[in-house]
C-alpha cells in the first residue's frame, strides 16, 4: 500500500476518513492548543480528533478558522461522554458539541465508552443524526467485541469506526480481525503508549536503520497495519515530526519484532471496567 499524508481508509459508507490526524486530548491550554492545531494543519495534518470531555471543541474550531484549509477539506471527529450517554441526552450533547465547534456538521460523531445500561441508546441516537445528515460517518470508542455484537444486533447503520487504545503492547488482535470482519475501521489512540516504548531495545535498533525516531517507526508501524493513526503533540517541531512517516517502510521482519512486543499493557481504562 502506497501512503502518503493525504491517504485516506474507506469507509463502509464510501466515506473517505485520513488515515493520520492529530489527536487532541488533555489540550487545555487554550493558545497552545489553537496554535498546535494549526501548525498540524500547516504541515499537511487533514484529520483532527476531540471529544466533549476534552473540554477543547472550541478551540478545535477557531484552529480550524483560522487555518488555510477550507473546513470541508478537513475531517473533525468529536465524542459523546459518559454522562451525557442515553437517546436524548446524545442528542442535546451533539447539539452542543456543535455550537461550540461553530460547525454545521461533523464527519465522524462516536460513543466515547460503553457505558453499561446507555451505550445502546446512546448509538440509537448517533444513527438518528446520521439519518439527518449532521454527520458524515459514525461509530463507537473504546467498544470490546460484546459491546460491539449488542450494538450490531439492533443497529440499522453499524459503526463505521471503533476508535481502542492501541500500540505495540495492546496490539489488540483478536479485536482487530472481529472489526475487520464486520468492515469496521480501527483507530488507535495512545498510539505511542504514552511514551513508555521510547526507549525500547527493539524499536531503537529499527529506528536507528532507518535514520528515524522510534515514535515514526510506532507511527508507520500502524499505518502498515491498516489502522487509523492520531498522535497527539502540543509541539510544533514533534508534530512536524511525527507527520514525516511516509519515506520509508517498515520490512516484514520489522513489523513481527514490534508485534512480538505485545503485552495486554493498557496505558487507560479497560472498557470492561467503566460503570453506569
Amino acid at each position: 500500500m502506497e501512503l502518503n499524508i493525504n491517504s485516506t481508509k474507506k469507509l463502509h459508507n464510501g466515506v473517505e476518513m485520513p488515515r493520520f490526524g492529530l489527536g487532541v486530548y488533555k489540550m487545555s491550554d487554550q493558545e497552545k492548543a489553537v496554535n498546535a492545531m494549526i501548525t498540524a494543519i500547516d504541515a499537511g495534518y487533514k484529520a483532527i480528533d476531540t471529544a466533549t470531555v476534552y473540554e477543547n471543541e472550541r478551540e478545535v474550531g477557531e484552529a480550524v478558522r483560522n487555518s488555510a484549509v477550507k473546513r470541508e477539506d478537513l475531517f473533525i471527529t468529536s465524542k459523546v461522554w459518559n454522562t451525557d450517554q442515553g437517546y436524548d441526552q446524545t442528542l442535546r450533547a451533539f447539539e452542543a458539541s456543535l455550537e461550540r465547534l461553530g460547525f454545521d456538521y461533523l464527519d465522524l460523531y462516536l460513543t466515547h465508552w460503553a457505558v453499561p445500561g446507555s451505550y445502546e441508546e446512546t448509538y440509537r441516537a448517533i444513527q438518528r443524526l446520521y439519518d439527518e445528515k449532521l454527520v458524515r460517518a459514525i461509530g463507537v470508542s473504546n467498544h470490546h467485541q460484546p459491546h460491539l455484537e449488542r450494538i450490531l444486533a439492533t443497529a440499522n447503520t453499524k459503526p463505521m469506526v471503533n476508535q481502542i487504545e492501541l500500540h505495540p503492547q495492546l496490539t489488540q488482535e483478536p479485536l482487530r480481525a472481529f472489526c475487520a470482519q464486520h468492515e469496521i475501521a480501527v483507530t488507535s489512540w495512545s498510539p505511542l503508549a504514552r511514551g513508555r516504548l521510547l526507549e525500547d531495545p527493539v524499536l531503537a535498533e529499527i529506528a536507528a536503520g532507518h535514520d528515524k525516531t522510534i515514535a515514526q517507526v510506532i507511527i508507520r508501524w500502524h499505518l502498515q497495519h491498516d489502522l487509523i493513526v492520531i498522535p497527539k503533540s502540543v509541539t510544533p517541531s514533534r508534530i512536524v515530526e511525527n507527520a514525516d512517516v511516509f519515506d520509508f517502510s517498515l520490512a516484514a521482519e520489522e513489523i513481527k519484532a514490534i508485534d512480538g512486543l505485545n503485552q495486554d499493557w493498557r496505558t487507560g481504562t479497560n472498557p470492561d471496567d467503566i460503570k453506569a
